[in-house]
């Protein structure tokens, strides 16, 4: 049977030959530096855990082949990683027991990690051991540039400092001993990275606000040569936008106050009326008439009144072929920060495209409206005359069938 030491040094071997021969070229941050780091990391956690040599050793096998699946580029490397772990150290006359630390070491460092034991929890803050150290940011660049290829989208600045304070904000080191020495590094890690998305965002805006002014003198220059009254336009603009606003306002109290009458007296006719039925029998048609002429009236107002939503998503195509309005809330309110940035600032350097934006939102707003009226119109229409149909026919039940239900 091979000795410890032996078998560790093969290990190492192989999965270092592995790595440098069959590793894919766009695994920049899962490479052969990465494997090393996290072997030195485990050992130093491992002494200031405590931890036997036996225990020492198997977590250290554990350690380099941990990340050695990615030379079969799978989805679930640690599946793979563990399925060549237990085919070597079989080979080498590894005890069952042993191999199954082996394997289960190398599965806890699944995302999200899992671990259900200490030598698990030591592999699981060495694999991360580089979230404390001054290596952080280099290697954080180098996991970019390798999900960048792998995932065939580019990650910009902001969005990838983000995922890293999400990531460092939720992560927690498992041993104490990385609890005591690495959380402070991780801390100084995560308040830099908070650091420069605030700074980011400060240049963000300053440099929005340069292309506004931008924007807005390049807009006076082209009226003034095109005889485009340029203060006129806007306040045209303006005025017709806050016209469709309180028109729209002006149809939600109209559509409010038929909900309320109508609800008044349908409670009436509920707590009241109804009860009485039995005595005045020849009460009980007007009193249908009179109850689903109120239904029907809340009913269109509030179709009058209830909101309809889009999609609100838009693609880099649309942008450019002019084909989405961002001046109406719906067409972006699910689209991220950055992206609804990026829309805005070719709206602004196109002003024709400005201009036609604020076009189509006034059009829409008036094809509310428009839809808004005519249902209140109908509303107010089956309200009047089925009112008055309804308070007919109770005089009429009143005069010509009271006695015919009299005993």
């Amino acid at each position: 049977m091979a000795t410890k030491t032996s078998v560790l040094a093969q290990v190492e071997e192989y999965v270092s030959s592995s790595l440098k021969k069959e590793l894919p070229e766009h695994f920049l941050y899962h490479d052969l530096a990465h494997t090393q780091e996290v072997v030195k990391a485990v050992k130093l956690i491992a002494k200031g855990e405590g931890l036997n040599d036996e225990d020492l050793e198997t977590l250290a096998i554990a350690a380099w082949f941990h990340d050695l699946g990615h030379i079969r580029d799978c989805d679930c490397h640690e599946r793979k990683s563990a399925e060549i772990a237990q085919t070597f150290l079989e080979k080498k006359d590894f005890s069952k027991e042993r191999i199954a630390q082996v394997e289960g070491c190398i599965m806890a460092t699944m995302m999200p990690q899992r671990p259900l034991n200490l030598m698990q929890s030591i592999l699981c803050d060495a694999d991360l051991y580089h979230l404390s150290t001054d290596q952080f940011e280099p290697r954080s660049n180098l996991l970019r540039k390798e999900w960048e290829e792998i995932k065939e989208e580019e990650f910009k600045d902001s969005s990838w400092r983000k995922i890293n304070v999400d990531f460092l904000g939720g992560h927690t080191y498992f041993t104490e001993y990385a609890r005591k020495n690495f959380e402070t590094g991780k801390q100084k890690n995560l308040l830099k990275l908070k650091e420069q998305i605030s700074k980011g965002k400060k240049i963000r805006n300053a440099e929005l606000k340069k292309k506004v002014a931008s924007l807005e003198k390049k807009l006076e220059k082209a009226a003034a040569k095109e005889n485009k009254p340029t203060r006129g336009i806007e306040t045209m603009f303006r005025t017709t936008s806050k016209n469709h606003l309180d028109l729209s306002a002006m149809a939600d109290n109209k559509a409010n106050i038929m909900i309320s009458i109508n609800s008044i007296i349908l409670s009436i006719i509920i707590s009241v009326l109804i009860r009485k039925l039995e005595e005045y029998p020849h009460f009980i048609i007007p009193t249908l008439i009179m109850t689903v002429v109120c239904l029907v009236t809340i009913v269109l107002s509030i179709l009058a009144t209830r909101p309809n939503i889009s999609k609100g998503k838009f693609t880099q195509s649309d942008i450019m072929n002019k084909r989405t309005n961002l001046l109406f809330f719906g067409n972006f309110h699910q689209m991220s920060l950055e992206e609804y940035e990026w829309g805005m600032n070719e709206l602004m350097n196109d002003s024709n495209y400005l201009y036609g934006s604020l076009i189509k939102d006034i059009y829409y707003l008036g094809a509310v409206l428009g839809k808004k009226y005519k249902r209140l119109r109908v509303a107010y229409t089956v309200f009047m005359f089925g009112f008055v149909i309804a308070v007919l026919s109770f005089i009429v039940a009143e005069v010509f069938f009271k006695n015919q239900y009299m005993y």
